[in-house]
């Protein structure tokens, strides 16, 4: 199996079209036609669904497709380092983490030391633990920033010195938000939107479900989520309130929306973490190294 006809075949499920992509790739459609047809022979499974000017995958060809784009996506990977070895200082760094305003820290890192080697680039990956964890575990990242709860036994990491502060997201003219801080009585009878990560994972045991102790299972719980944003929205649409870390959305005075905290008062740690024993990259090994000049060795 070619690395070559793995481009062909991605480039074919994104078009949606032989043509297309014959046309994308420079190639004749019969060309192309044929290769995928001998890359089916080779996996002894049909992966196309050849409608009259268009294609469909069929359930191989999306579990083929999802692990063309990892296959591609470390060869990218693998080939820019080995690039920025026969160079000065430069090369891709792979970040992948939550939504957390901790990211600044981050942020502040990654300027300054492309400011000393400007060959440096970033790629932020967002998404939740289980996602960034995932791609980690593959040789996809470098590195993942973690919000707790998140199982970090397996992996190096540092500590970031910030903390979140959990709390509510809700409408303005909600009767919750004439309050200064929200408790537990108040979440009782009112349905909630909650990130599955943080919320719905008891098998971390996490601070937020110790925080509602034997009470947790009455929650309201309506909608769960990965990612605030779309969270966010239904909020404003009326949907219920959103469990959530602050500064992740709009609360300013134009905002339809406010952010009220929890008392007692539950605050998430942050941590970046690398798989043991890894080999980075030089730009990755410099990176990290800023890491530990700025927060320590862990």
């Amino acid at each position: 199996m070619e690395i070559r006809v793995l481009r062909y075949f991605l480039a074919v499920a994104r078009e949606g079209s032989i043509t297309a992509a014959a046309n994308f790739l420079h190639l004749t459609q019969p060309t192309l036609s044929r290769q995928i047809k001998e890359l089916e022979e080779e996996l002894g499974k049909k992966l196309l669904i050849r409608k009259s000017h268009r294609v469909a995958l069929t359930s191989e060809g999306m579990l083929f497709r999802k692990r063309a784009e990892e296959i591609i996506a470390m060869v990218d990977k693998t080939e820019a380092e080995f690039y920025a070895m026969k160079n000065t200082v430069r090369g891709d760094i792979y970040i992948g983490g939550g939504e957390t305003e901790g990211i600044k820290l981050i942020a502040n890192i990654a300027k300054d030391l492309r400011e000393s080697y400007p060959g440096i680039h970033y790629h932020i990956y967002s998404g939740n633990s289980e996602y960034v964890t995932e791609r980690l575990d593959k040789g996809l990242l470098d590195f993942g920033i973690l919000i707790q709860p998140a199982d970090i036994s397996k992996y190096d990491y540092i500590n970031i010195p910030a903390k979140d502060t959990w709390g509510v997201i809700m409408r303005k003219d909600s009767p919750l938000a004439e309050k200064k801080w929200i408790e537990k009585e108040d979440l009782l009878n009112v349905p909630l939107l909650c990130s599955r990560q943080a919320i719905l994972e008891q098998r971390y045991k996490n601070e937020f479900i110790q925080w509602f102790g034997e009470d947790f299972d009455r929650l309201d719980i309506v909608t769960t989520f990965n990612l605030m944003y779309n969270a966010a929205i239904m909020v404003e649409a009326g949907i219920g309130y959103a469990i959530s870390i602050d500064k992740l959305v709009n609360t300013s005075k134009s905002s339809s929306l406010c952010f009220r905290p929890l008392r007692p008062k539950l605050e998430a740690g942050l941590n970046i973490v690398w798989k043991k024993y890894q080999v980075f990259s030089t730009a990755a090994e410099l990176f990290l190294e800023r890491l530990q000049e700025n927060f320590g060795k862990g």
